[in-house]
């Protein structure tokens, strides 16, 4: 595999140690070889680390550096990766009127750029960022629009995140009972992938979770928790696309 499938294959399992190393490794090669495009992916990975290790301030930085060695290369296609995370690292920092301008920018990059898959990804950052500046209706339908387009693009690695993202706004709504079950059902969603979630989905899941437990106590959670780590994450994103039902509940056969 590539530098950017291994490293990226190493992210989504939780293996920093490993990413670290390739990244750094990758990115001496790269400066040495004056390769702009690998020393680009090379430093997307470190500043994603970064934003893994909570150091918001260096992972902006060396996004930066990366999108400035990419506007270089003439190929704005380079430019996806960096400006993806000066968005989330903008989204994480607090900044959502700026970090609601960087994914609306990214989204516009990539449909230039005909990537359908990043725009459904991007959809899903920036309906988290409505629902934190309390534009709960912008939300509700960016939500709803990422989901449809996992279904219709069979992008099951996104799966894991309609729920991340359902779950927080049935937070909002003051729904913690269906929040428990999306809670669960996210949870299994990114075990069955063998994956973790990304830095600001993780604190998505963290909040929820806090809220769940608030409402309901311990037993409450646990108990929506393991209702809906039981149902299957695939088959009830695609019957609540499908039918318009609620996310959380068991698909009818």
């Amino acid at each position: 595999m590539s530098f950017s499938e291994t490293a990226r294959a190493a992210f989504r399992r939780g293996d920093d140690d490993a990413v670290a190393r390739l990244a750094h490794d990758e990115a001496e090669r790269a400066r040495a070889a004056d390769d702009l495009p690998a020393l680009v992916e090379a430093l997307y990975m470190q500043s994603r680390l970064a934003i893994r290790a909570g150091d918001l301030d260096e992972a902006a930085r060396i996004a930066s550096a990366a999108l400035a060695a990419a506007v270089r290369t003439g190929d704005r296609g380079l430019e996806e990766r960096p400006r993806h995370v000066l968005a989330g690292v903008t989204r994480m920092a607090g900044d959502l009127p700026r970090a609601r301008v960087l994914y609306q920018e990214s989204i516009e990059l990539n449909e230039a750029l005909g990537n359908a898959d990043t725009v459904t990804s991007e959809l899903h950052n920036l309906a988290f960022t409505e629902l934190g500046l309390g534009e709960r209706t912008a939300a509700r339908e960016r939500f709803a629009t990422s989901r449809a387009r996992i279904v219709a693009g069979e992008y099951r690695d996104f799966v894991p995140y309609a729920y991340v993202g359902a779950g927080a706004l049935a937070v909002a709504d003051g729904d913690l009972p269906r929040a428990a079950r999306l809670l669960g059902l996210a949870e299994r969603a990114f075990a069955d992938l063998g994956q973790v979630p990304d830095p600001d989905d993780a604190a998505e899941l963290a909040a929820i979770e806090a809220a769940v437990r608030d409402a309901l106590g311990d037993a409450g959670l646990a108990e929506g928790r393991a209702a809906g780590s039981r149902l299957d994450p695939w088959d009830t994103l695609a019957f609540a696309v499908r039918d318009g039902a609620e996310l959380g509940v068991a698909p009818t056969r």
